[in-house]
């Protein structure tokens, strides 16, 4: 199993930098970054520094979407940043929810959120593609390469993962769930004559180690919050009695709002609805026997990559955690 590690891009810049080389040297083989840019600094920026301080980890939003940047433009970061660093880049892509809805502006469509993978990963690989009528290339891409992961939990984003996704990304780290997830986009992709085995099955929660299990989910109590907001659209969109497995569902009933000026951050006021139950249930908490039991499961039921969320006030004591007792117990 892989281990990729999440940051938020807080200012200083340079601490994220150093977190980064951090986890590379604690066996991380994936740095990403939330892309929010009215909430954070510009991720693409900060990538550029990781890659030239770290040797081997690859770096990327979880995630970025089809409506802040032209579909051009974010090719032509990734393709860029490959170029300089020896394709060491990855893009983790969905609909968009706080950097598109914090500028008053609603998710992309599942349709836009297709193409815009399949421009991407084409232009980035120095292919031709098919955009707003015309026939386009980076003449200037030698041996390109880049691997677009979809983050999806709805239906048709899954459906839609498994027709055009070389990996899938999923925001929480509860096993049963996790067993649905990934079984549909296998379905989906087999419907569409893809080999399901080629797809990259990644799923990225908070971490936290440690004995104080009461402060380990206070501290990441934001996590159910943020992901019951995802789950708030699909009932929306798809009713109660949706496909969406119910444990997913029923614990957003006393949901009330959500404040995106307290997205993804420890001590959420808008996060008192979700029960410890949840907070145990999507992450990874407690001692090491803990972190260790519940990987082995994850990775039982086919995932590839664990990317743990640091937000929250141990981040170097549990990169250290991983990188001296839990990647070695996976990867020798």
């Amino acid at each position: 199993m892989d281990f990729g590690v999440v940051f938020q891009c807080d200012p200083p810049a340079s601490a994220v930098v150093d977190l980064a080389r951090k986890a590379e040297e604690a066996g991380f083989s994936h740095v990403w970054t939330f892309d929010s840019h009215l909430l954070w600094q510009e991720p693409f920026v900060i990538y550029s520094q990781i890659l030239a301080a770290t040797e081997r980890v690859i770096v990327g939003p979880m995630v970025t979407n089809p409506g802040t940047r032209d579909w051009t433009v974010i090719a032509s970061q990734f393709a860029t940043l490959n170029e300089m660093f020896g394709n060491r880049t990855i893009c983790g892509i969905g609909r968009g929810d706080s950097a598109l809805r914090t500028l008053g502006a609603k998710p992309g469509t599942i349709a836009e959120l297709k193409q815009c993978v399949e421009v991407v990963r084409e232009l980035a690989a120095g292919r031709t593609v098919e955009y707003r009528g015309q026939q386009l290339k980076f003449s200037w891409v030698e041996d390109g390469k880049l691997e677009v992961w979809v983050a999806a939990y709805g239906p048709k984003a899954l459906q839609a993962t498994g027709e055009v996704g070389d990996g899938y990304i999923l925001q929480l780290a509860d096993p049963d769930i996790a067993a649905w997830m990934i079984s549909a986009v296998r379905r989906s992709a087999e419907q569409a004559g893809r080999d399901p085995e080629q797809i990259t099955f990644c799923v990225a929660a908070p971490a936290y180690v440690g004995d104080n299990l009461e402060h380990q989910r206070d501290q990441t109590r934001w996590f159910g919050g943020m992901v019951g907001n995802h789950v708030a659209d699909i009932v929306a969109r798809y009713g109660e009695s949706s496909a969406v497995p119910q444990a997913l569902t029923d614990y957003i009933a006393g949901r009330q709002s959500y404040d995106y000026a307290e997205h993804g951050r420890a001590g959420s006021t808008h996060t008192d609805f979700v029960p410890d139950e949840v907070v145990d249930r999507f992450c990874i908490l407690g001692p090491v026997e803990n972190h260790l039991a519940k990987l082995e499961e994850l990775k039982a039921i086919g995932v590839d990559q664990f990317a743990l969320y640091l937000q929250h006030d141990a981040k170097e004591e549990t990169l250290a955690a991983y990188g001296k007792h839990i990647i070695p117990a996976f990867n020798g």
